[in-house]
């Protein structure tokens, strides 16, 4: 048994990825006349936090303002007060305490602790577990937010396994030195081509159920 299960949570805790680049892609289209697709906006920007994702943005000549990313939260935090649902089997596997869990999310701290009280899982997911891009210089791709929550639990990052559905938080773990595990059970990614990109990681451990997730964890 791996000694730190370490959660994304867009995606994989529950289902939510999809809605802000959703937002993302409704702002760009409407300001830049881009005619993105969703799968475009997901290429660029999946799985990654505003900053490196505006990041992103400006490498493509896209230069956004701090108007556009704050509109783009506000139409998030709409979303969020309309209710999360958690990912089915999540709560039993956080509930589980054999493992030593946390969560480091491209999320920025406030909107993330808003997710969880939205998704009612307050009681599972402690504020000294939650690590968040707002604490490290470069969030995911780069491994630095892993590395940081592998380091104020204590573990070593040979001895974390990340749990991951985006590419870019899949690339952050590998970089880290971390066993990964693919969470492709939310319907953004559950399709063949995206599967492929996953394997093209290198990433053998690939799951659609959280059942699964959870018997690979405690074999």
């Amino acid at each position: 048994m791996k000694k730190l299960v370490i959660w994304d949570f867009d995606g994989v805790i529950a289902d939510t990825e999809k809605l802000w680049l959703e937002t993302r892609l409704e702002l760009l289209n409407r300001d830049f006349g881009l005619n993105w697709s969703f799968d475009t906006i997901n290429k660029y920007c999946g799985g990654m936090s505003d900053k490196t994702k505006r990041e992103n943005l400006d490498k493509l000549g896209i230069v956004t303002s701090d108007d556009f990313w704050q509109e783009a939260l506000k139409m998030d935090i709409e979303k969020i007060n309309h209710g999360l649902r958690p990912t089915y089997g999540i709560i039993k596997i956080l509930k589980n305490k054999s493992l030593l869990q946390c969560v480091a999310t491209g999320g920025v701290f406030k909107k993330t602790m808003l997710k969880i009280k939205s998704a009612k899982l307050e009681k599972y997911i402690p504020i000294e577990y939650l690590f968040t891009a707002d604490m490290v210089k470069k969030g995911k791709p780069d491994p630095d937010l892993f590395l940081l929550a592998a380091e104020k639990m204590g573990v070593s990052p040979k001895n974390c396994v990340v749990i991951e559905d985006s590419i870019a938080g899949m690339t952050a773990g590998l970089k880290a030195g971390m066993e990964v595990v693919a969470f492709l059970g939310c319907k953004m990614n559950n399709n063949q081509k995206y599967i492929e990109k996953v394997k093209k990681l290198g990433i053998k451990n690939i799951f659609f159920r959280m059942k699964d997730i959870e018997s690979f964890l405690i074999k």
